[in-house]
């Protein structure tokens, strides 16, 4: 059963996963102007002060110092850092994509938007056949409004030792004739795929997805390391949530693991929420992945900025106690109540605990939630504060909470 009066719940000071209380920031419309700020952080620089300008939404410059002409805000002591690109994320705001409802859709998208997150996928879990495409067609729309930027499948092709919080009964084995009606459901809007490729038909299946233009992601796996490698060679470039359900590395049979961490082809998803990963091996694989390859995710469920309480993710109950979801009677994580700014300041301060530079800090964070998916998903627009990119940004005080976000106005 959801849980009701969700405004309400979000009104009174929801929190961003980390514990903290996170109001949501106000969106502003970034169409023209010249904004300043104490720091301007870029994927490669931070400019201290600095000052971006944009026109038509785009960015035309970004520098150090002041900007040639009279800026159109000052935004005094305020940190800016590229919007956030959440590539993995199932709802927030007590709703998700799994609802099959517009309204639902548009709420979980703006859940996430008012805490920086101005990209955001739409992931939908495993589902019948029937109720998968019609939740493609749905979604397709919310695509083609700006609302959020693609689709993405986790499930139903997984594997049933490795379901984690996706129904067993509805697990398959990936077949043409499916995957071929999810891809033209999403006209043009499907834009990543996680699958086990251990199962009958995966391999076929990852060339025939990215031979759509679909990212192929590895997930929810058993399959050994050899495996894995065919699967990187048939074209899979993603790691879904590294680690979690997925075979452990072992000394004899290392699996999926390593041979996903040691491909420099293969970007790679961490929850680093401190519930599914412990923080020092997310940064072991992040340090071990290098500067270009991690990426921060949410896989938030509709629990996101809301209350502990009862939940559903696709078919199944959800329990979020301590803002960690499970299924219900189980240890099972179920998802998480994570955004992408509350993993933004978790990172940077742990990157400071460990006697890195702050300005070192800041730079591997923007990477790791904005820069780093977008390269992985071929998202060119966004990612970075960059001439030619999208205006989306996060305005952030001096404890990196969001206070505004600036995103640019999207085709509708």
């Amino acid at each position: 059963m959801r849980r009701e009066s969700v405004a309400r719940r979000e009104s009174a000071g929801p929190t961003d996963g980390s514990g903290a209380e996170a109001p949501p920031g106000a969106v502003t419309e970034a169409r023209d102007g010249t904004v300043t700020a104490a720091r301007v952080v870029t994927g490669s620089a931070v400019h201290a002060p600095g000052w971006v300008s944009f026109e038509g939404g785009r960015i035309t410059a970004v520098g150090s110092g002041a900007p040639e002409t009279a800026p159109t805000r000052d935004l005094g002591e305020a940190t800016l850092v590229p919007g956030f690109v959440d590539v993995h994320v199932h709802g927030g705001g007590g709703a998700d994509y799994t609802e099959g409802s517009l309204d639902r859709a548009r709420l979980a998208a703006a859940a996430h938007r008012g805490r920086g997150t101005t990209t955001g996928m739409a992931s939908l879990v495993t589902d019948t056949p029937e109720r998968l495409l019609a939740g493609v067609r749905m979604l397709a729309g919310l695509v083609g409004a700006g609302e959020v930027r693609g689709i993405h499948l986790e499930g139903p092709w997984l594997s049933p030792a490795r379901a984690g919080a996706h129904d067993p009964s509805l697990l398959r084995a990936p077949g043409p004739s499916e995957i071929d009606a999810l891809i033209e459901a999403g006209e043009g809007s499907l834009a990543m795929v996680t699958l086990a490729p251990e199962l009958p038909g995966a391999i076929d299946a990852i060339a025939r997805l990215t031979a759509a233009g679909v990212r192929v992601a590895v997930g929810h796996t058993d399959a050994d390391y050899a495996t894995a490698r065919r699967a990187i060679d048939a074209g899979a470039t993603i790691a879904t949530h590294l680690f979690n359900a997925m075979r452990p590395l072992h000394h004899r049979e290392p699996g999926p693991v390593l041979a996903l961490l040691e491909d420099p082809r293969v970007a790679i998803e961490l929850i680093a929420d401190g519930t599914h990963l412990h923080p020092e091996l997310a940064r072991w694989a992040a340090d071990r992945a290098g500067a270009d390859r991690a990426m921060l995710v949410t896989d938030a469920m509709g629990a996101a900025v809301c209350g502990d309480g009862d939940y559903r993710l696709g078919a199944l109950d959800v329990e979020v106690e301590g803002g960690v979801a499970r299924l219900v009677g189980s240890e099972t994580i179920a998802g998480s109540t994570a955004t992408m700014d509350g993993l933004f300041r978790a990172w940077v301060r742990g990157a400071e605990r460990h006697g890195d530079d702050a300005e070192d800090a800041l730079l591997a964070a923007v990477r790791m939630t904005a820069a780093n998916p977008a390269r992985a998903l071929g998202w060119s627009e966004v990612g970075d504060l960059a001439q030619g990119r999208l205006m989306d940004a996060a305005v952030l005080d001096g404890e990196l909470r969001v206070v505004e976000v600036l995103r640019a106005p999207r085709l509708r």
